[in-house]
């Protein structure tokens, strides 16, 4: 629209640049919109993670992992933590960790771990496994933010950290197998 006078005015500039950003800011919403993250209406079970699955929190590779407790199968979607710097940060500093959830530690090479809670808000339990891939021993319901280290029973090939209480809530303990694959 021109004016009468053929000059443009503030008002004619201003009614012209609030239309552009109205559609600047419908486009941005719908924009936003797709990208989103959708809210499922079931917690994701470990059997859906897919191949090159990646935590959104973390940026881990999220990978299935199964504990096999007096015959029944217990499936986890656990975030792979395999570089020196995953591994020291671990849970730090999160706010949230899902029931079916947790954090995988493969020992490189296999030794005696300690775990700390240092900046770790959530009480998780610390499974060590063995090389055999049984639970050596839980360090249950870890302190939040401690800086007690907690041990393996022994040499472990890997660890694996779950919200704190789940492993005595699913019967989970020594001598049950825990099965994941790294590749």
């Amino acid at each position: 629209m021109k004016p009468k006078n053929g000059q443009w005015n503030w008002m004619t500039m201003l009614s012209r640049w609030s239309d552009a950003n109205r559609m600047l800011a419908v486009a941005a919403a719908l924009a936003l919109a797709a990208c989103s993250t959708q809210v499922a209406s079931e917690p994701a079970r470990s059997e859906n993670v897919a191949a090159n699955a990646v935590h959104p929190v973390s940026g881990l590779r999220v990978l299935p992992l199964q504990v096999t407790s007096r015959g029944k199968v217990h499936r986890f979607s656990v975030e792979l933590a395999d570089s020196p710097q995953e591994q020291s940060r671990g849970l730090m500093f999160r706010t949230e960790l899902g029931p079916d959830e947790g954090m995988l530690f493969p020992s490189h090479p296999p030794g005696i771990r300690s775990f700390w809670m240092k900046n770790t808000p959530l009480p998780l339990d610390i499974i060590f496994i063995g090389r055999d891939g049984r639970i050596l021993n839980i360090a249950a319901q870890t302190v939040p933010y401690s800086l007690e280290s907690v041990y393996s029973d022994g040499i472990a090939g890997a660890v694996l950290e779950l919200p704190g209480g789940r492993a005595a809530e699913l019967g989970i303990g020594p001598g049950d197998k825990v099965e994941y694959k790294l590749s």
